[in-house]
Protein backbone atom coordinates (compact mmCIF):
# COMPACT_ATOMS: atom_id res chain seq x y z
CA UNK A 1 0.00 0.00 0.00
CA UNK A 2 1.47 3.36 -1.02
CA UNK A 3 1.51 5.89 1.82
CA UNK A 4 1.91 9.67 1.91
CA UNK A 5 2.31 12.14 4.74
CA UNK A 6 0.07 15.20 4.62
CA UNK A 7 1.83 17.90 6.63
CA UNK A 8 -0.76 20.37 7.96
CA UNK A 9 0.41 23.87 8.83
CA UNK A 10 -1.91 26.86 8.26
CA UNK A 11 -4.28 24.96 6.00
CA UNK A 12 -6.48 23.43 8.68
CA UNK A 13 -9.36 22.37 6.45
CA UNK A 14 -10.44 19.43 4.31
CA UNK A 15 -12.26 21.32 1.54
CA UNK A 16 -10.23 23.20 -1.09
CA UNK A 17 -7.01 21.60 0.15
CA UNK A 18 -4.74 20.91 -2.85
CA UNK A 19 -2.10 19.00 -0.87
CA UNK A 20 -4.76 16.65 0.51
CA UNK A 21 -6.36 16.27 -2.90
CA UNK A 22 -3.04 15.42 -4.55
CA UNK A 23 -2.01 13.01 -1.80
CA UNK A 24 -5.28 11.09 -2.14
CA UNK A 25 -4.90 10.95 -5.91
CA UNK A 26 -1.34 9.64 -5.75
CA UNK A 27 -1.38 7.30 -2.74
CA UNK A 28 -3.67 4.71 -1.21
CA UNK A 29 -3.15 5.88 2.36
CA UNK A 30 -2.70 9.42 3.65
CA UNK A 31 -1.42 10.21 7.14
CA UNK A 32 -2.52 13.67 8.35
CA UNK A 33 0.29 15.12 10.46
CA UNK A 34 0.71 18.31 12.47
CA UNK A 35 4.15 19.18 13.88
CA UNK A 36 4.59 21.58 16.79
CA UNK A 37 8.02 22.92 15.91
CA UNK A 38 10.37 24.98 18.13
CA UNK A 39 9.81 28.08 16.01
CA UNK A 40 6.05 27.75 16.51
CA UNK A 41 6.55 28.75 20.15
CA UNK A 42 7.30 32.27 18.85
CA UNK A 43 3.66 32.64 17.79
CA UNK A 44 1.56 35.00 19.85
CA UNK A 45 -0.43 33.74 22.81
CA UNK A 46 -3.79 34.57 21.20
CA UNK A 47 -2.88 32.80 17.97
CA UNK A 48 -1.74 29.71 19.86
CA UNK A 49 -5.08 29.67 21.69
CA UNK A 50 -6.83 29.66 18.31
CA UNK A 51 -4.49 26.98 16.96
CA UNK A 52 -5.32 24.64 19.88
CA UNK A 53 -9.03 24.77 19.13
CA UNK A 54 -8.57 24.68 15.37
CA UNK A 55 -6.47 21.51 15.64
CA UNK A 56 -9.17 19.97 17.83
CA UNK A 57 -11.80 20.82 15.20
CA UNK A 58 -9.63 19.41 12.40
CA UNK A 59 -9.06 16.17 14.30
CA UNK A 60 -12.80 15.82 14.84
CA UNK A 61 -13.43 16.32 11.11
CA UNK A 62 -10.78 13.74 10.22
CA UNK A 63 -12.26 11.21 12.63
CA UNK A 64 -15.68 11.70 11.06
CA UNK A 65 -14.06 10.73 7.74
CA UNK A 66 -12.43 7.61 9.22
CA UNK A 67 -8.97 9.07 9.87
CA UNK A 68 -7.34 11.07 12.66
CA UNK A 69 -4.74 13.80 13.14
CA UNK A 70 -1.26 12.67 14.12
CA UNK A 71 0.40 15.24 16.39
CA UNK A 72 4.13 15.33 17.03
CA UNK A 73 6.61 17.79 18.53
CA UNK A 74 10.13 18.63 17.45
CA UNK A 75 12.22 19.71 14.48
CA UNK A 76 10.04 19.47 11.36
CA UNK A 77 12.54 17.57 9.21
CA UNK A 78 13.38 15.09 11.96
CA UNK A 79 9.69 14.42 12.65
CA UNK A 80 8.86 13.99 8.95
CA UNK A 81 11.70 11.51 8.56
CA UNK A 82 10.65 9.61 11.69
CA UNK A 83 6.99 9.32 10.71
CA UNK A 84 7.97 8.32 7.17
CA UNK A 85 10.09 5.48 8.58
CA UNK A 86 7.36 4.35 10.97
CA UNK A 87 4.63 4.36 8.31
CA UNK A 88 6.60 3.41 5.22
CA UNK A 89 5.58 6.65 3.53
CA UNK A 90 7.26 7.45 0.23
CA UNK A 91 5.88 10.95 -0.27
CA UNK A 92 5.27 14.12 1.73
CA UNK A 93 2.78 16.79 0.66
CA UNK A 94 2.15 20.21 2.15
CA UNK A 95 0.76 23.65 1.32
CA UNK A 96 3.12 26.57 1.08
CA UNK A 97 3.78 29.39 3.56
CA UNK A 98 5.35 32.64 2.43
CA UNK A 99 7.08 34.17 5.46
CA UNK A 100 10.86 34.49 4.97
CA UNK A 101 11.76 31.98 7.69
CA UNK A 102 9.17 29.46 6.47
CA UNK A 103 10.40 29.71 2.89
CA UNK A 104 14.00 29.02 3.92
CA UNK A 105 12.98 26.12 6.19
CA UNK A 106 10.73 24.48 3.59
CA UNK A 107 13.38 24.72 0.91
CA UNK A 108 15.85 22.92 3.18
CA UNK A 109 13.28 20.25 4.08
CA UNK A 110 12.31 19.62 0.47
CA UNK A 111 15.96 19.18 -0.57
CA UNK A 112 16.64 16.83 2.37
CA UNK A 113 13.57 14.68 1.69
CA UNK A 114 14.49 14.41 -1.97
CA UNK A 115 17.98 13.31 -0.93
CA UNK A 116 16.33 10.63 1.25
CA UNK A 117 14.53 9.31 -1.82
CA UNK A 118 11.11 10.67 -0.84
CA UNK A 119 8.79 12.65 -3.04
CA UNK A 120 8.25 16.11 -1.51
CA UNK A 121 5.74 18.43 -3.14
CA UNK A 122 4.19 21.71 -2.04
CA UNK A 123 1.03 23.48 -3.24
CA UNK A 124 -0.75 26.81 -2.96
CA UNK A 125 -3.70 26.78 -0.58
CA UNK A 126 -3.18 30.18 1.03
CA UNK A 127 -3.49 32.73 -1.77
CA UNK A 128 -5.45 33.49 -4.91
CA UNK A 129 -2.19 34.16 -6.77
CA UNK A 130 1.36 33.20 -5.86
CA UNK A 131 3.54 36.23 -4.96
CA UNK A 132 5.63 35.77 -8.11
CA UNK A 133 2.68 35.47 -10.50
CA UNK A 134 1.54 39.09 -10.49
CA UNK A 135 4.33 41.53 -11.37
CA UNK A 136 4.62 44.82 -13.24
CA UNK A 137 5.56 44.86 -16.92
CA UNK A 138 9.22 45.35 -16.01
CA UNK A 139 9.19 42.26 -13.77
CA UNK A 140 9.31 44.17 -10.47
CA UNK A 141 6.72 43.82 -7.69
CA UNK A 142 3.91 46.29 -7.17
CA UNK A 143 4.29 48.78 -4.31
CA UNK A 144 0.95 50.55 -4.79
CA UNK A 145 -2.32 48.70 -4.27
CA UNK A 146 -4.59 50.11 -6.99
CA UNK A 147 -2.38 49.01 -9.91
CA UNK A 148 -2.03 45.63 -8.18
CA UNK A 149 -5.83 45.36 -7.86
CA UNK A 150 -6.27 46.27 -11.51
CA UNK A 151 -3.67 43.70 -12.59
CA UNK A 152 -5.29 41.02 -10.42
CA UNK A 153 -8.68 41.66 -11.98
CA UNK A 154 -7.21 41.59 -15.48
CA UNK A 155 -5.42 38.30 -14.79
CA UNK A 156 -8.51 36.76 -13.23
CA UNK A 157 -8.82 34.18 -10.48
CA UNK A 158 -9.07 30.40 -10.50
CA UNK A 159 -12.14 29.93 -8.30
CA UNK A 160 -12.64 26.19 -8.70
CA UNK A 161 -13.94 24.75 -5.43
CA UNK A 162 -13.38 21.23 -4.15
CA UNK A 163 -15.50 19.57 -1.48
CA UNK A 164 -13.96 17.66 1.40
CA UNK A 165 -13.40 13.97 0.65
CA UNK A 166 -16.30 11.73 1.61
CA UNK A 167 -14.01 9.32 3.46
CA UNK A 168 -10.34 8.89 4.33
CA UNK A 169 -8.31 5.72 4.88
CA UNK A 170 -7.70 4.83 8.53
CA UNK A 171 -4.30 5.31 10.15
CA UNK A 172 -2.25 2.41 11.51
CA UNK A 173 -3.02 2.13 15.21
CA UNK A 174 0.68 1.79 16.00
CA UNK A 175 1.39 5.39 15.01
CA UNK A 176 1.72 7.41 18.20
CA UNK A 177 0.13 10.84 18.48
CA UNK A 178 0.88 13.40 21.17
CA UNK A 179 -2.16 14.51 23.19
CA UNK A 180 -3.29 17.95 22.13
CA UNK A 181 -2.65 19.27 25.63
CA UNK A 182 0.99 18.21 25.32
CA UNK A 183 1.50 20.92 22.69
CA UNK A 184 0.94 23.48 25.47
CA UNK A 185 -0.87 25.93 23.23
CA UNK A 186 -3.30 27.20 25.85
CA UNK A 187 -2.21 29.82 28.40
CA UNK A 188 -1.10 28.49 31.77
CA UNK A 189 -2.89 31.34 33.50
CA UNK A 190 -6.35 31.24 31.96
CA UNK A 191 -6.96 34.75 30.68
CA UNK A 192 -8.75 33.46 27.58
CA UNK A 193 -12.41 33.61 28.68
CA UNK A 194 -13.05 36.57 26.39
CA UNK A 195 -11.63 34.71 23.41
CA UNK A 196 -13.74 31.65 24.19
CA UNK A 197 -16.87 33.80 24.43
CA UNK A 198 -16.14 35.52 21.11
CA UNK A 199 -14.81 32.82 18.80
CA UNK A 200 -15.34 29.25 17.70
CA UNK A 201 -12.35 28.12 15.62
CA UNK A 202 -12.66 25.50 12.90
CA UNK A 203 -13.68 24.91 9.31
CA UNK A 204 -17.38 24.46 10.10
CA UNK A 205 -17.58 27.80 11.89
CA UNK A 206 -15.70 29.54 9.05
CA UNK A 207 -18.25 28.19 6.58
CA UNK A 208 -21.16 29.29 8.76
CA UNK A 209 -19.68 32.76 9.33
CA UNK A 210 -19.17 33.24 5.59
CA UNK A 211 -22.77 32.26 4.86
CA UNK A 212 -24.06 34.66 7.52
CA UNK A 213 -21.98 37.52 6.15
CA UNK A 214 -23.24 36.96 2.62
CA UNK A 215 -26.84 36.77 3.79
CA UNK A 216 -26.89 39.65 6.27
CA UNK A 217 -23.93 42.02 5.96
CA UNK A 218 -22.31 42.15 2.54
CA UNK A 219 -25.04 44.42 1.13
CA UNK A 220 -24.06 47.21 3.57
CA UNK A 221 -20.36 46.46 3.81
CA UNK A 222 -18.88 49.60 2.21
CA UNK A 223 -20.32 51.87 4.90
CA UNK A 224 -20.80 49.49 7.83
CA UNK A 225 -17.20 48.23 7.70
CA UNK A 226 -16.00 51.53 9.18
CA UNK A 227 -18.41 51.45 12.14
CA UNK A 228 -16.79 49.60 15.05
CA UNK A 229 -20.04 49.65 17.02
CA UNK A 230 -21.81 47.58 14.32
CA UNK A 231 -21.42 43.99 13.13
CA UNK A 232 -20.58 45.18 9.64
CA UNK A 233 -17.54 43.04 8.83
CA UNK A 234 -17.18 39.35 8.12
CA UNK A 235 -14.73 38.66 10.98
CA UNK A 236 -13.26 35.87 8.89
CA UNK A 237 -9.64 37.00 9.23
CA UNK A 238 -8.59 34.42 11.86
CA UNK A 239 -10.33 31.62 9.96
CA UNK A 240 -8.54 32.74 6.80
CA UNK A 241 -5.18 33.04 8.58
CA UNK A 242 -5.33 29.46 9.85
CA UNK A 243 -6.58 28.17 6.54
CA UNK A 244 -9.95 27.03 7.83
CA UNK A 245 -11.45 28.50 4.66
CA UNK A 246 -9.81 29.25 1.34
CA UNK A 247 -9.73 32.70 -0.28
CA UNK A 248 -11.09 31.03 -3.42
CA UNK A 249 -14.21 29.96 -1.52
CA UNK A 250 -14.69 33.43 -0.06
CA UNK A 251 -14.48 35.09 -3.46
CA UNK A 252 -16.43 32.43 -5.34
CA UNK A 253 -19.41 32.37 -2.97
CA UNK A 254 -19.66 36.16 -2.83
CA UNK A 255 -19.58 36.32 -6.62
CA UNK A 256 -22.19 33.56 -6.85
CA UNK A 257 -24.39 35.65 -4.56
CA UNK A 258 -24.02 38.60 -6.93
CA UNK A 259 -25.23 36.55 -9.89
CA UNK A 260 -28.51 35.82 -8.11
CA UNK A 261 -29.14 39.47 -7.21
CA UNK A 262 -28.06 41.94 -9.89
CA UNK A 263 -28.29 44.97 -7.64
CA UNK A 264 -25.91 47.90 -8.27
CA UNK A 265 -25.58 48.73 -4.57
CA UNK A 266 -24.85 45.13 -3.68
CA UNK A 267 -22.21 44.87 -6.41
CA UNK A 268 -20.48 48.01 -5.12
CA UNK A 269 -20.50 46.77 -1.54
CA UNK A 270 -19.28 43.31 -2.52
CA UNK A 271 -16.44 44.77 -4.57
CA UNK A 272 -15.39 46.82 -1.55
CA UNK A 273 -15.09 43.59 0.43
CA UNK A 274 -13.33 41.74 -2.38
CA UNK A 275 -10.75 44.54 -2.50
CA UNK A 276 -9.94 43.78 1.13
CA UNK A 277 -9.38 40.14 0.20
CA UNK A 278 -6.94 41.23 -2.49
CA UNK A 279 -5.23 43.60 -0.02
CA UNK A 280 -4.28 40.41 1.80
CA UNK A 281 -2.72 39.13 -1.42
CA UNK A 282 -0.89 42.44 -1.84
CA UNK A 283 0.60 42.18 1.65
CA UNK A 284 1.91 38.67 1.01
CA UNK A 285 3.57 39.63 -2.26
CA UNK A 286 5.22 42.61 -0.53
CA UNK A 287 6.61 40.44 2.26
CA UNK A 288 7.81 37.87 -0.25
CA UNK A 289 9.69 40.42 -2.37
CA UNK A 290 10.80 42.67 0.53
CA UNK A 291 11.45 40.30 3.45
CA UNK A 292 13.49 42.89 5.34
CA UNK A 293 10.28 44.86 6.00
CA UNK A 294 9.42 42.59 8.94
CA UNK A 295 11.72 44.79 11.04
CA UNK A 296 12.90 47.57 8.72
CA UNK A 297 10.99 50.28 6.84
CA UNK A 298 10.35 49.82 3.16
CA UNK A 299 10.97 53.57 2.73
CA UNK A 300 14.65 53.78 3.66
CA UNK A 301 14.30 57.42 4.76
CA UNK A 302 12.48 56.23 7.87
CA UNK A 303 15.63 54.53 9.13
CA UNK A 304 16.55 58.07 10.24
CA UNK A 305 13.16 58.91 11.76
CA UNK A 306 13.65 60.42 15.25
CA UNK A 307 11.53 58.03 17.28
CA UNK A 308 11.47 58.54 21.03
CA UNK A 309 13.59 56.29 23.20
CA UNK A 310 12.00 57.07 26.59
CA UNK A 311 8.61 55.61 25.78
CA UNK A 312 8.10 52.49 27.90
CA UNK A 313 5.54 54.06 30.24
CA UNK A 314 3.49 55.39 27.33
CA UNK A 315 3.79 52.08 25.50
CA UNK A 316 2.41 50.23 28.52
CA UNK A 317 -0.50 52.66 28.81
CA UNK A 318 -1.28 52.15 25.11
CA UNK A 319 -1.09 48.36 25.40
CA UNK A 320 -3.53 48.29 28.30
CA UNK A 321 -6.02 50.85 26.98
CA UNK A 322 -5.14 53.54 29.50
CA UNK A 323 -4.11 56.48 27.30
CA UNK A 324 -6.97 58.84 28.09
CA UNK A 325 -8.09 58.84 24.43
CA UNK A 326 -11.45 57.00 24.42
CA UNK A 327 -11.51 55.30 21.01
CA UNK A 328 -7.85 54.26 21.35
CA UNK A 329 -8.50 52.76 24.77
CA UNK A 330 -11.67 51.05 23.53
CA UNK A 331 -9.74 49.40 20.73
CA UNK A 332 -6.89 48.23 22.92
CA UNK A 333 -9.31 46.79 25.48
CA UNK A 334 -11.31 45.04 22.77
CA UNK A 335 -8.04 43.53 21.55
CA UNK A 336 -7.04 42.29 24.99
CA UNK A 337 -10.46 40.82 25.72
CA UNK A 338 -11.31 39.24 22.37
CA UNK A 339 -8.00 38.87 20.50
CA UNK A 340 -9.38 41.03 17.69
CA UNK A 341 -9.83 44.69 16.85
CA UNK A 342 -11.98 46.44 14.28
CA UNK A 343 -9.88 47.47 11.27
CA UNK A 344 -10.78 51.17 11.43
CA UNK A 345 -9.76 51.20 15.08
CA UNK A 346 -6.53 49.34 14.25
CA UNK A 347 -5.58 52.30 12.07
CA UNK A 348 -6.53 54.83 14.74
CA UNK A 349 -4.64 53.08 17.53
CA UNK A 350 -1.59 52.55 15.31
CA UNK A 351 -1.57 56.19 14.24
CA UNK A 352 -1.80 57.32 17.86
CA UNK A 353 1.15 55.13 18.85
CA UNK A 354 3.43 56.11 15.98
CA UNK A 355 2.41 59.74 15.39
CA UNK A 356 1.12 61.14 18.67
CA UNK A 357 3.31 59.10 21.02
CA UNK A 358 6.19 58.89 18.51
CA UNK A 359 6.86 55.25 19.45
CA UNK A 360 8.47 53.00 16.79
CA UNK A 361 5.98 51.07 14.69
CA UNK A 362 7.87 47.84 15.44
CA UNK A 363 6.67 48.00 19.07
CA UNK A 364 3.05 48.11 17.96
CA UNK A 365 3.58 45.38 15.40
CA UNK A 366 5.04 43.08 18.05
CA UNK A 367 2.12 43.72 20.41
CA UNK A 368 -0.43 42.99 17.71
CA UNK A 369 1.38 39.79 16.74
CA UNK A 370 1.16 38.61 20.35
CA UNK A 371 -2.45 39.57 21.04
CA UNK A 372 -4.36 39.10 17.76
CA UNK A 373 -6.02 35.79 16.96
CA UNK A 374 -5.55 36.71 13.28
CA UNK A 375 -1.89 37.67 13.76
CA UNK A 376 -0.57 37.44 10.21
CA UNK A 377 3.00 38.57 9.58
CA UNK A 378 2.33 39.89 6.07
CA UNK A 379 -0.88 41.78 6.90
CA UNK A 380 0.50 43.07 10.18
CA UNK A 381 3.72 44.35 8.62
CA UNK A 382 1.93 46.06 5.73
CA UNK A 383 -0.65 47.61 8.06
CA UNK A 384 1.82 49.05 10.53
CA UNK A 385 4.17 50.38 7.88
CA UNK A 386 1.22 51.89 5.99
CA UNK A 387 0.01 53.76 9.06
CA UNK A 388 3.54 54.80 10.06
CA UNK A 389 4.03 56.18 6.54
CA UNK A 390 7.12 54.12 5.78
CA UNK A 391 5.62 51.25 3.79
CA UNK A 392 3.98 50.48 0.47
CA UNK A 393 1.03 52.48 -0.85
CA UNK A 394 2.01 55.33 1.46
CA UNK A 395 0.20 58.65 1.10
CA UNK A 396 2.05 61.56 -0.53
CA UNK A 397 1.64 63.36 2.79
CA UNK A 398 2.21 62.37 6.41
CA UNK A 399 -1.17 60.91 7.40
CA UNK A 400 -2.11 61.48 11.07
CA UNK A 401 -5.49 60.24 12.26
CA UNK A 402 -7.22 62.53 14.73
CA UNK A 403 -8.75 60.06 17.22
CA UNK A 404 -11.43 62.54 18.32
CA UNK A 405 -12.74 63.32 14.84
CA UNK A 406 -12.39 59.67 13.82
CA UNK A 407 -14.44 58.63 16.82
CA UNK A 408 -17.10 61.26 16.15
CA UNK A 409 -17.35 60.21 12.51
CA UNK A 410 -17.36 56.43 12.87
CA UNK A 411 -18.77 55.98 16.40
CA UNK A 412 -21.06 59.02 16.50
CA UNK A 413 -23.17 57.91 19.45
CA UNK A 414 -20.26 56.37 21.34
CA UNK A 415 -21.69 52.84 21.34
CA UNK A 416 -18.26 51.27 20.79
CA UNK A 417 -16.55 53.42 23.41
CA UNK A 418 -19.27 52.81 25.97
CA UNK A 419 -18.97 49.05 25.46
CA UNK A 420 -15.23 48.91 26.12
CA UNK A 421 -14.67 51.97 28.33
CA UNK A 422 -17.53 51.76 30.83
CA UNK A 423 -16.04 54.61 32.89
CA UNK A 424 -17.38 56.94 30.20
CA UNK A 425 -20.81 55.32 29.76
CA UNK A 426 -22.64 58.19 31.46
CA UNK A 427 -21.22 60.96 29.28
CA UNK A 428 -23.40 62.66 26.66
CA UNK A 429 -22.57 61.88 23.03
CA UNK A 430 -20.92 65.28 22.52
CA UNK A 431 -18.24 64.49 25.12
CA UNK A 432 -17.83 60.74 24.71
CA UNK A 433 -14.76 61.13 22.46
CA UNK A 434 -13.24 64.04 24.38
CA UNK A 435 -14.17 63.60 28.03
CA UNK A 436 -11.64 66.23 29.09
CA UNK A 437 -13.95 68.85 27.54
CA UNK A 438 -16.93 67.82 29.67
CA UNK A 439 -18.04 70.22 32.43
CA UNK A 440 -17.12 67.51 34.92
CA UNK A 441 -14.54 65.02 33.65
CA UNK A 442 -14.99 61.41 34.86
CA UNK A 443 -12.84 60.94 37.95
CA UNK A 444 -11.96 57.29 37.21
CA UNK A 445 -10.71 57.87 33.65
CA UNK A 446 -7.18 59.18 33.01
CA UNK A 447 -6.32 62.48 31.39
CA UNK A 448 -4.82 62.21 27.88
CA UNK A 449 -1.16 61.21 27.95
CA UNK A 450 -0.39 63.75 25.22
CA UNK A 451 -1.89 66.88 23.78
CA UNK A 452 -3.23 65.84 20.38
CA UNK A 453 -2.45 69.13 18.64
CA UNK A 454 1.07 69.51 20.04
CA UNK A 455 1.96 65.87 19.40
CA UNK A 456 0.69 66.17 15.82
CA UNK A 457 2.97 69.14 15.23
CA UNK A 458 5.87 67.22 16.77
CA UNK A 459 5.27 64.30 14.40
CA UNK A 460 5.09 66.59 11.37
CA UNK A 461 8.38 68.19 12.41
CA UNK A 462 9.99 64.76 12.72
CA UNK A 463 8.80 63.85 9.23
CA UNK A 464 10.07 67.14 7.82
CA UNK A 465 13.48 66.36 9.32
CA UNK A 466 13.87 63.07 7.42
CA UNK A 467 12.54 64.60 4.20
CA UNK A 468 15.34 67.14 4.38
Amino acid sequence: MTTALLWFRRDLRLADNPALRTALAQCERVIPLYIDTPEASDDGAAARWWLHHSLAALDESLQQKGSRLLRRRGDALEVLRAVARESGATAVYWNRLYEPAAIARDRTIKEALHADGLLAASHNALLLNEPWQLLKADGTPYRVFTPYWNAAQKRGFDLALHAAPAALPPLPTALHSEPLAALQLLPRIRWDSGLAATWRPGEAEATARLAAFIEHAVADYAEARDRPGQAGTARLSPHLHFGEVSPQRLMALVQQHLTTRRDAGLIQNAESWLRQLVWREFSHQLLYHFPHTVNEPLDARFARFPWRSDYMEDLSAWQHGDTGIPIVDAGMRELWHTGWMHNRVRMITASFLTKNLLIPWQEGARWFMDTLVDADLANNTLGWQWVAGCGADAAPYFRIFNPVSQGEKFDPHGDYVRQWVPELAGLPDRYIHQPWAAPIAPADYPAPRVDLKASRERALAAYAAIRR
